[in-house]
């Protein structure tokens, strides 16, 4: 899945920001302030790649299963995984499920009244009285 894709994906989970913090070609998304997921354009290193944030056990299974994830070299390491992007071996369902995954684990953090109004936005429900 190309960078673009990741993030219109992004985006269009609700109430995300992107900015640039880190500089150009390194987008990061944000809900309720908080990183989930972080663009990083290729390099004689690495090639175009996803990191996002991700409960341990399902780090650890998704490490396992594809060989373009891996556990992101900084930071705390079973917390957040990278998705090279140009490997093909994820799928594009799969992916736009990780970066659910990531929104949903930065808004269980967030208050409740928060957490439920964000809830309420992506299932398209409307708040009770």
């Amino acid at each position: 899945m190309p960078p673009e894709e990741v993030a219109a994906l992004a985006l269009a989970l609700p109430e995300v920001t992107e900015e640039e913090p880190y500089g150009p070609k390194r987008p990061v998304y944000k809900v309720g302030g908080s990183i989930f997921a972080m663009l990083a354009a290729a390099t004689k290193a690495h090639p175009e790649q996803v990191t996002v944030k991700c409960e341990p056990h399902l780090a650890l299974h998704l490490c396992q299963q594809h060989t373009a994830v891996r556990p992101w070299y900084q930071g705390r390491r079973w917390h957040w995984i990278t998705v090279h992007l140009d490997e093909g071996t994820v799928p594009a369902e799969e992916l736009t499920e990780m970066l659910h995954h990531a929104w949903e684990c930065v808004v269980t953090d967030l208050p409740p009244a928060t957490r439920e109004r964000l809830h309420n936005l992506r299932h398209g429900q409307q708040r009770r009285p």
